[in-house]
């Protein structure tokens, strides 16, 4: 369940590396020597040239994710997941209304909208962020435009009502038209709809503080945001409360909830499973121990990132826009 077509996996790949293009950028180098930094995050596609005019990071990240294509994943009769742009967007259609999670970037809205309207009438009445980033809470004001609600835990609404320098990209306070119009703050809400009773629950600090998971218990399916990333290194948010004991403990909690038909939609990479979301979790836990070994040993951070603790996962794991020198770092400036 959780491969795809190579083709689909390089494109995705491709328009993951180009989102890394900042790499210059503030986040990074918190966690990187200058002399690591300079070769840390993976090149854009379309480098400004030498003399051109400033290139807004945000709008040519925006730019990139844009132009991958949009493709459609039956999990259920009335569930679908769009994936392609940035994260994965789950729909729920139905007599009630549409409720969306998550909602890619804004240079996706045509996409978005038209791939919505062909999924019938009924109106799109909500719109879920799983936390606060730009790839998932772009089009918050079209949504709200189009007649939505906005539905999310109290930490995206403060975060995206901040200013925030992230990987090299500087970002606002979001407008009001932006902003989650209702938040929940106990550990679960409900909200029943379209015969599904769904669960959302946040989740303690992770990759950040606004996460949340959304659950379908009639379909058997659950979207775990960016605390999950399939298949590749995940990008952990330490100036928004992300670490790496909080990325593990979030892949544990959900391997709790789920069995092994259960499919999971992670924030970014292809459609997982339980065996997928073990490996993940595995995975973290074994670059975090052998990390934390080193760290404890007094080694500094450009040694044990040269020490490569993730050397026999880099080829399989190492192709997202994370790479592993730098994933290192932060595991061990988060420990």
């Amino acid at each position: 369940m959780d491969r795809m077509p190579f083709s689909r996996l390089t494109t995705r790949r491709e328009m993951l590396r180009a989102t890394g293009a900042v790499a210059g950028g503030v986040l990074l180098a918190r966690y990187l020597p200058g002399k690591l930094l300079a070769g840390a995050a993976r090149p854009m596609a379309n480098p400004q040239q030498a003399g051109a005019a400033p290139v807004d990071p945000v709008a040519a990240t925006r730019a990139q994710m844009g132009a991958t294509p949009l493709e459609t994943v039956k999990l259920s009769d009335n569930l679908a997941m769009l994936s392609g742009p940035g994260g994965n967007v789950v729909v729920l259609n139905g007599p009630d209304g549409k409720v969306v999670v998550d909602s890619f970037v804004q240079t996706v809205w045509a996409k978005l909208k038209q791939s919505l309207d062909g999924m019938g009438n009924a109106p799109i009445r909500v719109l879920i962020d799983t936390h606060w980033h730009f790839d998932h809470t772009d089009n918050n004001s079209n949504f709200r435009a189009a007649g939505a609600q906005i539905l999310a835990h109290e930490n995206t609404k403060k975060r995206l009502s901040e200013p925030h320098d992230l990987l090299g990209m500087h970002f606002a306070p979001s407008p009001a038209s932006a902003l989650p119009t209702q938040t929940f703050t106990t550990a679960t809400h409900r909200l029943q709809v379209n015969g599904e009773n769904l669960l959302l629950g946040y989740i303690p600090p992770a990759h950040t503080d606004t996460d949340i998971y959304i659950q379908y218990p009639r379909a058997n399916v659950i979207h775990l945001g960016d605390t999950f990333f399939n298949g590749m290194y995940p990008f952990i948010d330490a100036g928004t409360g992300g670490n790496i004991n909080g990325m593990i403990a979030a892949a544990n909690r959900s391997l709790a909830m789920v069995d092994s038909s259960t499919k999971i939609v992670p924030g970014h990479g292809p459609m997982g499973d339980r065996a997928a979301l073990t490996r993940y979790r595995d995975v973290l836990v074994t670059v975090r121990d052998r990390v934390q070994i080193e760290k404890s040993a007094g080694k500094k951070v450009e040694e044990v990132v040269a020490a490569k603790p993730t050397a026999e996962f880099d080829a399989a794991w190492g192709m997202g826009f994370m790479q592993p020198d730098v994933f290192v770092a932060i595991v061990y400036n988060t420990l």
